[in-house]
C-alpha cells in the first residue's frame, strides 16, 4: 500500500492495485464521524457496443441495460440488499450515470461489516428469469415517471438536440419498449465483461484505520476467484462536432415554460493534463459569465427572462462533452435568443488579468469548501480517476492556468453550429 501525502489540503489517501486489479483508495478522517464507502465500475448507459470478455464478436445489448443491472445487484435470491444495510446501521444506495455504476454505503458505526457487505452483494450477481421480468414492471414505471418530469425531459430534450448518434443521447433508464427485450443472459454477459475487478475502484473516506481496513479489503478479495481480465473493447458511432437539431420544443403540462441552451463541447483525444485544464476551464468560464456575479447573469436577470431556478452545468468525458444553460422562462424563445447571443460574443471578448486570478481563487475556494463532503470528495475522484487524473492535483491544476490559455480557450469555445435549444411549454 502506498500513501500519497497532499499538504496544501492536508490530507493523505493510501492506494493499492491489488492482485485481482482491483483501485482502492482510502482516505481516513480522523474527526469524521461518517464513514462513506463507493464501489464503482467503469460502465454507464453508452456502453451498449462491446466485445463481451472472452468473445471475439462485438454485440449491442439493449438500452438501459447498466441501470436495470444495478436495480438487479440489490436483489439477491433470498433477501433485498438495503436490509442488510439497514440491519449494520447503514443507508445504501446506487446509481447509473452515462459512464459509471456506483454503489454506495455511509454509516457511522460496523464499518468493517458494511465494506463487507458493499464488495459481496455487487460480486454476487443472481439473476433469474422470474425476477427479470418482475423487474421490467418497477423500471418501466419509473421511465413512465421520469417522462412527466419537465425537468428531466428538459434535461434529455437539450442533449437530443446535440447529439445525433452518440448514445448518450438515450435515456439512462432506456426506453420502456428496450428494458423489455433484456434477458437473463444479458445482464450475466454485461456483468461478467464490466464488473471485473480490474473495471473496477473502491474509495472509502471516514474514521478507519488505513491499515486495517486494506487487509480487511484484500482479505476480501483473496477469497474470490476471478477470470483474468482482457482488454474491454468497446465501440461508438461517429459524431459530427455539430448538433443534431438546432432546436426543439416539448409540449407538457407545465405551469411555466423552461429554456435550456446547450453547447456541444468539441472533442477530441487529449491527454490528461490538457483534458483537465479544459475541463477546468469550461467550469470557470461558465462562473465567469453566468454565476450570479457573472455579466451574463446579471443581464439575463434585470431582463426579467430568468428566476432562481436558473442554472448551468457542464460535463467533459473522453468522447462527449456538454454544457447546458437555462431555466424557467416567461419568453423560452426570448431567453434562448439572448443566451446564444451572448454566448457568441465571447470570441471577441478577453478576461483581463485582475478578472483571471478572481476565477481561479473563486474556483479553489468552491473546491475547498466542497471537500467538507465525503459524497463529493468520493464522486469527484471516481471521476477523474477514470480519465487518468487525480482529483487531489485539481487545486495546483487551476494555479497553473495561464491567463493565455484561458484567453484562448474563450476565442475558441464557441461556434453558431454547436448550439442548441430545448423548449418545454404548456400543453
Amino acid at each position: 500500500m502506498s500513501s500519497k501525502v497532499y499538504e496544501n489540503i492536508n490530507e493523505t489517501i493510501y492506494s493499492e492495485q491489488l492482485d485481482n486489479g482491483l483501485s482502492v483508495f482510502l482516505l481516513p478522517k480522523r474527526e469524521m464521524s461518517k464513514t462513506y464507502g463507493i464501489f464503482s465500475t467503469n460502465y454507464g448507459s453508452i456502453d451498449q457496443t462491446f466485445v463481451p470478455i472472452g468473445e471475439s464478436e462485438q454485440i449491442t445489448v439493449p438500452e438501459g441495460i447498466a441501470h436495470f443491472l444495478e436495480h438487479k445487484l440489490f436483489e439477491k435470491e433470498d433477501r433485498d440488499v438495503f436490509a442488510d444495510f439497514g440491519k449494520q446501521g447503514a443507508s445504501a444506495n446506487a446509481y447509473t450515470s452515462f459512464t459509471k455504476t456506483a454503489y454506495l454505503f455511509s454509516a457511522t458505526n460496523h464499518i468493517d461489516d458494511n465494506v463487507t457487505t458493499l464488495l459481496d452483494f455487487v460480486q454476487d450477481p443472481y439473476f433469474s428469469e422470474e425476477s427479470v421480468e418482475k423487474e421490467k414492471g418497477i423500471i418501466a414505471q419509473e421511465i413512465k415517471m421520469y417522462d412527466d418530469q419537465p425537468d428531466w425531459q428538459s434535461f434529455m430534450g437539450t442533449i437530443k438536440t446535440m447529439f445525433k448518434d452518440h448514445p448518450v443521447n438515450v435515456d439512462i433508464a432506456g426506453t420502456v419498449e428496450s428494458i423489455n427485450s433484456i434477458t437473463k443472459d444479458d445482464l450475466y454477459t454485461c456483468y461478467h465483461t464490466f464488473y471485473h475487478p480490474e473495471n473496477m475502484t473502491l474509495f472509502i473516506a471516514g474514521n478507519f484505520d488505513p491499515e486495517k481496513m486494506m487487509a480487511l479489503i484484500k482479505e476480501n478479495q483473496a477469497a474470490k476467484k476471478f477470470d483474468n481480465m482482457t482488454e474491454i473493447h468497446r465501440s461508438f458511432p461517429e459524431e459530427s462536432q455539430q448538433v443534431a437539431m438546432k432546436e426543439n420544443t416539448i409540449e407538457m403540462p407545465v405551469s411555466v415554460p423552461k429554456c435550456t441552451v446547450g453547447i456541444k463541447e468539441e472533442v477530441t483525444e487529449l491527454d490528461s493534463d490538457t483534458f483537465l485544464t479544459k475541463d477546468l476551464l469550461q467550469d470557470m468560464v461558465l462562473n465567469y459569465y453566468f454565476s450570479k456575479s457573472g455579466s451574463f447573469y446579471q443581464e439575463l436577470y434585470d431582463s426579467g427572462l430568468i428566476d432562481d431556478s436558473f442554472y448551468f452545468e457542464t460535463n467533459l468525458d473522453r468522447n462527449f462533452g456538454y454544457t447546458l444553460i437555462g431555466g424557467n422562462t416567461d419568453d423560452p424563445d426570448k431567453l434562448g435568443n439572448k443566451i446564444k447571443e451572448l454566448l457568441l460574443t465571447t470570441t471577441k471578448e478577453s478576461i483581463q488579468k485582475d478578472d483571471f486570478e478572481r476565477m481561479k481563487k473563486k474556483k479553489i475556494g468552491q473546491l475547498l469548501r466542497s471537500m467538507n463532503s465525503l459524497e463529493f470528495i468520493a464522486s469527484k475522484h471516481l471521476h477523474y480517476h477514470a480519465v487518468g487524473i487525480d482529483f487531489f492535483d485539481l487545486i495546483p491544476a487551476i494555479q497553473s492556468i495561464s491567463l493565455d490559455q484561458a484567453n484562448d480557450y474563450l476565442k475558441n469555445w464557441i461556434t453558431e453550429d454547436r448550439l442548441s435549444v430545448c423548449k418545454i411549454v404548456a400543453k
